[in-house]
């Protein structure tokens, strides 16, 4: 290491990846939107915000976690475009409100994020 890699490292940082619980706020922050699929749910997130990524791994479990909570359900779509059909997802009409506090939390730690400096804790997770 030489210290220009440090100072790289800072006006450049490296993605952060979300774990489970900031996942399933963002997926519903996505669904609120209208119905989504997991390689999209993906890309989005990659091109709306340079600083967040997510592993299929996770995306998947935290989809898993919506459904088996009667939060989201699952349909397969033929989407225009590909080839094959997709798994996309929706929010339960009456899991709404509870959607809608969630996505909240997302937003919210992402302003809180774009508006404080990073801890070390978070640019080395």
């Amino acid at each position: 290491m030489k210290f220009e890699d440090i100072y790289r490292f800072f006006q450049a940082p490296p993605p952060f990846y979300l774990n489970k619980e900031l996942a399933v706020c963002y997926v519903l922050a996505v669904l609120i939107r209208g119905d989504s699929y997991g390689t999209e749910l993906i890309q989005l997130l990659e091109n709306e915000s340079n600083a967040y990524r997510l592993s299929d791994t996770v995306l998947y479990s935290a989809l898993k976690f919506l459904e088996e909570e009667g939060i989201i359900v699952g349909y397969w779509k033929k989407v225009e475009g590909r080839g094959r059909p997709r798994r996309m997802y929706q929010i339960q009409d009456d899991a709404q409100q509870h959607a809608q506090e969630l996505s909240h939390l997302w937003q919210e730690y992402v302003q809180r994020s774009n508006t404080t400096p990073q801890s070390s804790e978070l640019a080395h997770s």
